[in-house]
């Protein structure tokens, strides 16, 4: 099928302007509720695992349903996944915006996680089938960085939000961007374009969301009290479901996840890179911006704009990435992204304590800006570039697993270990007060459960309220060292499997025709040029 977009060049700008505005509801969404942490926190008296799960709700909802939403796609239409997604987004936020409760507040942001998993694979997918070569790393690069930028500007927006509106707020600024989103679509994308005729795997798509969301709730229950049998049985039920999908996809004729596809080198290595990459940014996000507030005590605007160089830095590298891709390979460009991202949490591991001055939040978020503009090009296009079109919204939603099971599993784990080391941190000072004896148990466990809970009863027992924060942010930093500790590992054994497992620049050539002579064979059909 003949491109639309080569059809009518002229409208080939507006066709991506509006996928990436698609896009950028879901980074906004998915970005903003870091900000209001603390104050969602003191709203609810919510413990830290509630807050892990309110941050993490949406990366869940999308991560868990993008593969399948995006074989849907690819079988019934891309076009209308689009505007189902974008539809179904402006309920979900407002369900968001004015939740009563903090269970209330995760159903929401899972419903706008399903409602991203239907619009955001789509996105990707459309410019891998309208676009081809150099022009489709180009329209990559920019979907990828404009995508990441949203995504450390959503920071920002959330705090100046916050800084005259409630909570709630933070949940609603999305809703006019998917308004225009949702016109620009209907106006400007082709309806159908290189679409599958063969059926969808309902049951595996079925599977691969209980694997998914089992594992994520399973990481995040793992380090509370009382909870750890669910957290095992989740695990349980995570790795049984994994064992199935993968049986189910060897074994149908017309698998949801082309297991063969994705055991080409080019695409499993990138699919991990990717994961280490986005999941690592999410999860610092994540952090840092409770550190920002709970620890140094910036405000919402402050706290949100501190993460600004990280956007400005990502927007401002992403192209030349484009360019360093095509010159010098994939594994190059990824490799020197992951150099920077490591610079950057050895920054935030060594100088992040209660007296750190801007200058060193500002270097770590550059080089994680950095690292992620250089990485997140070549992750995405090797995976585009190594499956046949038909199998877009394969490639598409696994780049979307990039981002958000990568954010949701590395978050978990962060957050996991940030609740670990709090806790354990603020039982130790309690145990090593003289007073230990005067403190109730209800008393206690709300100092252990989150840094919103030692404010509440620091509240209630001004006399103490600066021993109570005090021992708090020493808590929290305890927490926080374990969560940036485990990110540096990630990330260098992430850099260890692209500098042995990825091809070099003339190798990785090399296959990639391979796979496009093998997929034009199998397939009988010549790709657009």
């Amino acid at each position: 099928m003949t491109s639309p977009v080569s059809e009518r060049p002229t409208r080939a700008p507006w066709v991506l302007a509006a996928l990436i505005l698609v896009a950028a509801v879901a980074n906004l969404n998915l970005a903003v509720a870091n900000v209001a942490l603390p104050d969602i926190g003191k709203a609810f008296d919510a413990s830290q695992t509630s807050l892990n799960l309110i941050a993490v709700g949406f990366s869940l909802g999308l991560a868990a349903s993008v593969l399948y939403l995006g074989a849907v796609g690819d079988r019934y239409g891309r076009k209308s996944m689009l505007v189902l997604g974008m539809t179904l987004s402006v309920p979900a936020s407002l369900l968001a915006g004015f939740a009563p409760n903090e269970y209330v507040l995760f159903l929401a942001r899972v419903i706008g996680g399903l409602s991203a998993g239907m619009a955001y694979p789509t996105t990707l997918a459309l410019i891998t089938a309208l676009w081809a070569g150099a022009g489709r790393t180009r329209a990559i690069a920019m979907w990828s960085s404009i995508g990441g930028g949203l995504s450390a500007l959503g920071p920002l927006v959330a705090g100046a939000l916050l800084e005259w509106f409630s909570w709630g707020s933070v949940f609603l600024v999305t809703i006019p961007l998917a308004a225009i989103a949702l016109g620009m679509t209907l106006w400007l994308v082709p309806s159908h374009v290189n679409e599958s005729a063969d059926p969808v795997d309902h049951f595996g798509g079925m599977v691969s969301v209980v694997f998914v969301g089992a594992m994520v709730l399973g990481i995040n229950f793992l380090p509370v009290d009382g909870m750890k049998t669910i957290a095992v049985v989740a695990l349980g039920v995570a790795v049984v479901a994994g064992a199935v999908f993968v049986l189910r996809q060897l074994r149908a004729r017309n698998p949801l996840y082309d297991l063969h596809v994705a055991a080409r080198r080019i695409f499993w290595v990138a699919a991990v890179a990717g994961i280490v990459v986005f999941g690592t940014l999410m999860g610092v996000m994540y952090v840092s911006q409770q550190y920002l507030q709970n620890v140094l005590a910036y405000d919402t605007l402050q706290a949100g704009s501190a993460a600004l160089p990280a956007a400005v830095v990502m927007v401002l590298v992403a192209p030349h990435s484009a360019k360093l891709v095509e010159a010098r390979g994939a594994r190059f460009t990824l490799l020197c992204g992951y150099v920077a991202i490591l610079v950057g949490l050895v920054v935030a591991f060594v100088l992040w304590d209660e007296n750190a001055d801007y200058w060193m939040i500002a270097l770590a978020f550059m080089c994680l800006g950095a690292g992620v503009g250089l990485a997140g090009t070549p992750a995405s296009h090797s995976l585009t570039g190594s499956v046949p079109v038909s199998r877009a919204g394969m490639a598409s939603g696994t780049a979307d697993l990039q981002r958000d099971l990568g954010g949701a599993v590395v978050q978990s784990i962060l957050g996991a270990l940030l609740t670990a080391g709090y806790t354990a941190s603020f039982t130790k000072t309690i145990q090593d007060t003289p007073q230990a004896a005067q403190v109730g148990e209800e008393t206690q466990s709300a100092l252990e459960k989150s840094f919103a809970g030692a404010v509440n009863i620091a509240e209630r027992y001004p006399q103490y309220a600066q021993q109570i924060i005090g021992a708090a942010r020493t808590a929290f930093l305890d927490g926080d060292d374990r969560a940036y500790a485990a990110a540096i590992g990630i990330v260098l054994i992430g850099a260890v499997l692209v500098f042995f497992a990825f091809p070099k620049r003339d190798e990785e050539r090399t296959l990639l025709a391979r796979y496009q002579a093998e997929d034009e064979t199998s397939e009988g059909v010549v790709p657009s040029p």
